[in-house]
C-alpha cells in the first residue's frame, strides 16, 4: 500500500509540474487548432459576426476551400511562395560548403592564416557596404566596430571559431532590423547595391552594342549548349545508377521528371502559349522518365522502389535552379542588343514586379547559408567513417573523387531532411519579408501563402477563408512530412 502512495504522489508531483506547459499547450495551441478547423466551415466575418452585430453564423461547408481552389489569386500567391523556394538548393549548396571549409580550417591549422584573411576581407566589405548605404550613424560603427574586433579576436584565439561566427552573424540580429537595413541597401536611388551596379551595367551595355551579333548568337548557343551538357549529363548518371541497381524506378523518375521543369519556363519566354509549354514540359518529362527505365538492364538486380530517392531528389533539384539559369540564358541572350540599345539602368529591387521575388530570395540565401543547416552538415561529417577516407587516399582518390563517392552520399539523407524542412519553412515562411519590405506587393508579387491568411484573416477579416487557406497550407506540410519520413531516413550510402 505504501509503495503504492509513493508512486502515486510521484505522478501527481510530476503532473504538477507538468501542468503549466500542459494547459499552455491546451489553450494556445489544441483549442485554437481546433476552432481554426471548425471556422474553415463557415462565413466567419469579423466585421459581421461580432459582439455589436447580432447576425448569425452560417454553416457553409466546402464553400471556403472551393472558393481557394478556383480563385486566381491563391494559385498566383501560391506560385509566389514555390518562386521563393527555389534558392534552396542554392542555400543548402552553401551551408554544405560552409561546413565543408569549417571542417577543413578545424582539420588543418595551416589554413587558418586564409580563414583569418577571408574574415578581414568579409568585414572590410561589410563596413564599405554600410558607409554606403548611409549607415553612418555613430551608434551603428560602435556596434559594428566591437562585433569586428570581437570575431577577429575570437578568429585568432580559436582558430575554427571565426568561421562560425560570420557565418551565423545574419542570426544576431532581429529579423525585422535585418529587413530594414536590407531595405536601405535595395534603395534604388541611395542604395549601395544600385550604386556598384550602375558603371557595371554601364560597361557591360557598351560591350554588348559593340559585339552585338556575338551576344545575339554566342549567348544563346553557349547557355543551350551547357543546358543540354547538364541535362545529359543528368540522364547519363540516371541511367548507371539504375543499370548498377544503385536506385529505384521511384528515385529514376523523379530525377528525370524534374529535369523538365527548366523546358516549361523556357517555352514560356519563348511566348509559347500556356498550354502548350507546360504540354511541352509534361511530354519531354514523359519521355526522360520512359527512356531511363525501359531500357533494357544489362546487369544488376531489382531494387526497392524507394531506393535512392533521398539522393536522387537532392541532385535533381540541386539541378534545376542551375538549368532555370541556363534557360534563361537562351531566351534573353536573343534580345539583348535591343535591350541594351539605350544603355541599362539598375533595377528598381523592391518596387518592379519582375525584380521583387528575386530580392527577396537573394536576402533570404544570405540568411540561409549560416543557419541550423551548415549544424546539421557538421554533424553528418563527423559520422562519416574516417575509414572510407583512408581507403580512398590508398587508392589514389583526388578531393573531388572523395566529396562524389564518399562525402554526398553518406550526407545525402541528411541533404534530403534539410530540404524537406526547408520546404516546410518555406510553404509557412515569408511573412515577416513581405511586411516589413514590400507589404506583398507590387501588385501581389510578394505575397505568399502565409501573409495572404494574415491579410484575409486580419486585414479584410474574412476568418473562414483564412482558416481554409491555413488548412491548405497544413496538408502541404503534412504531405511533404509524411515523404520525409518515407524517404528521409533510408539508404544512407545511396
Amino acid at each position: 500500500m505504501s509503495n503504492r502512495r509513493s508512486e502515486l504522489r510521484r505522478t501527481l508531483t510530476g503532473v504538477g509540474f507538468l501542468l503549466p506547459n500542459i494547459l499552455g499547450f491546451l489553450a494556445f495551441t489544441l483549442v485554437p487548432l481546433a476552432m481554426s478547423f471548425f471556422i474553415a466551415f463557415t462565413d466567419w466575418d469579423i466585421l459581421r459576426h461580432n459582439i455589436f452585430r447580432n447576425e448569425p453564423l452560417s454553416f457553409v461547408g466546402l464553400e471556403n476551400f472551393v472558393w481557394l481552389f478556383t480563385h486566381p489569386e491563391f494559385w498566383h500567391y501560391m506560385g509566389n511562395t514555390f518562386f521563393l523556394m527555389l534558392g534552396l538548393p542554392f542555400a543548402i549548396a552553401g551551408s554544405l560548403g560552409a561546413a565543408l571549409l569549417l571542417t577543413r580550417v578545424s582539420r588543418h591549422p595551416a589554413a587558418l592564416r586564409g580563414a583569418l584573411v577571408l574574415a578581414t576581407l568579409v568585414l572590410i566589405a561589410s563596413g564599405l557596404v554600410l558607409l554606403l548605404g548611409g549607415m553612418a550613424e555613430m551608434g551603428v560603427w560602435f556596434i559594428f566596430g566591437l562585433l569586428a574586433a570581437g570575431m577577429l579576436v575570437g578568429g585568432v584565439l580559436t582558430g575554427g571559431t571565426i568561421y562560425r561566427t560570420l557565418f551565423y552573424l545574419p542570426h544576431f540580429t532581429a529579423g525585422v532590423a535585418t529587413f530594414v537595413l536590407w531595405k536601405k541597401l535595395y534603395n534604388p536611388q541611395t542604395g549601395p547595391i544600385n550604386f556598384a551596379l550602375a558603371p557595371v551595367l554601364e560597361q557591360f551595355a557598351a560591350a554588348v552594342q559593340v559585339a552585338a551579333p556575338v551576344f545575339a548568337v554566342g549567348v544563346p548557343l553557349v547557355a543551350g549548349g551547357l543546358m543540354l551538357l547538364l541535362a545529359g549529363w543528368q540522364v547519363r548518371r540516371l541511367v548507371r545508377q539504375w543499370d548498377d541497381a544503385a536506385a529505384g524506378p521511384v528515385a529514376v523518375a523523379l530525377g528525370a521528371a524534374l529535369l523538365a521543369l527548366p523546358a516549361v519556363f523556357l517555352l514560356h519566354w519563348l511566348d509559347v502559349p500556356v498550354p502548350l509549354a507546360t504540354g511541352g514540359g509534361l511530354a519531354a518529362a514523359a519521355g526522360l522518365v520512359i527512356f531511363t527505365l525501359r531500357r533494357p538492364r544489362p546487369w544488376g538486380p531489382a531494387c526497392a522502389r524507394d531506393a535512392g530517392v533521398s539522393a536522387e531528389i537532392a541532385i535533381g533539384l540541386g539541378l534545376v535552379p542551375m538549368l532555370l539559369l541556363l534557360a534563361a540564358g537562351v531566351a534573353l541572350g536573343s534580345g539583348l542588343p535591343a535591350a541594351t540599345a539605350g544603355g541599362i539602368e539598375p533595377p528598381n529591387w523592391l518596387g518592379d514586379y519582375a525584380w521583387a521575388k528575386p530580392a527577396i530570395m537573394i536576402m533570404a540565401l544570405w540568411a540561409a547559408i549560416g543557419s541550423n543547416n551548415m549544424i546539421l552538415y557538421l554533424a553528418g561529417l563527423s559520422n562519416i567513417p574516417p575509414e572510407l577516407y583512408e581507403a580512398a587516399d590508398m587508392d589514389g582518390a583526388s578531393p573531388m573523387q572523395r566529396f562524389w563517392h564518399i562525402t554526398w552520399p553518406q550526407l545525402a539523407p541528411v541533404t534530403f531532411f534539410i530540404f524537406v524542412m526547408g520546404v516546410i519553412y518555406g510553404l509557412q515562411g515569408g511573412f515577416e519579408m513581405a511586411r516589413i519590405m514590400t507589404l506583398g506587393g507590387p501588385a501581389g508579387s510578394t505575397t505568399t501563402l502565409s501573409y495572404f491568411i494574415y491579410i484575409e484573416g486580419f486585414e479584410t477579416g474574412r476568418l473562414g477563408y483564412a482558416s481554409a487557406a491555413a488548412w491548405v497550407l497544413f496538408a502541404l506540410v503534412f504531405v511533404l512530412s509524411l515523404l520525409n519520413f518515407r524517404f528521409g531516413n533510408r539508404n544512407a550510402n545511396d
